[in-house]
């Protein structure tokens, strides 16, 4: 399989807050690359988010703003292009508000959410939060909320998926937006 793992955290509750994004880029079934960013939002931390997190405003005060971070990140989101996401809903979201919040034009591409995937094919756990199958399929998730780490484990998850079942049920759950 080719596909990048999406994961965002944000500084808030609004959905143009990232604060962090990282990218795993997958190629024939391998990991081939990363993308790390710390973000700089135009907007405060709320201290639920830190909290989770760990980032504060002084972590990225001289970091880039989204639209610096867009320009390196945006070959990856094309129509030809899966992106992954555990809990898609969430980091598609964060990326549509901060292309919104910035007047960048939105880009068409597939998607597929490892919450949604690990659902169907893996019923024998109580909830499908990313800690919990990772520790069910024996992934490492050492710093929970950390984007790189958390897209690091998604790509795990979706490579296990793709592995002990196959592709065929996973295209079955690839939407193109």
């Amino acid at each position: 399989m080719n596909f990048v793992a999406l994961d965002f955290e944000t500084a808030n509750h609004q959905r143009h807050s990232a604060c962090s994004v990282a990218l795993t880029v997958v190629r024939k079934s391998q990991i081939v690359d990363h993308y790390y960013s710390l973000i700089k939002p135009e907007t405060e931390f709320f201290w639920r988010n830190v909290q989770v997190h760990g980032i504060t405003e002084k972590d990225v005060q001289n970091s880039p703003s989204f639209p610096e971070v867009w320009e390196k990140i945006m070959p990856f989101f094309t129509e030809k292009k899966l992106i992954v996401a555990h809990n898609l809903p969430f980091d598609r979201g964060v990326l549509q508000g901060c292309l919104d919040y910035y007047q960048l034009q939105q880009p068409h591409f597939q998607t597929l959410c490892t919450v949604q995937s690990s659902r169907k094919l893996i019923t024998e756990i109580p909830n499908h939060k990313l800690n919990t199958v990772c520790d069910h399929l024996g992934i490492g998730l050492e710093n929970h909320h950390n984007a790189l780490e958390d897209s690091n484990a998604c790509a795990a998850i979706l490579l296990y998926l793709e592995e002990h079942f196959g592709t065929d049920p996973l295209k079955k759950l690839v939407k193109y937006v």
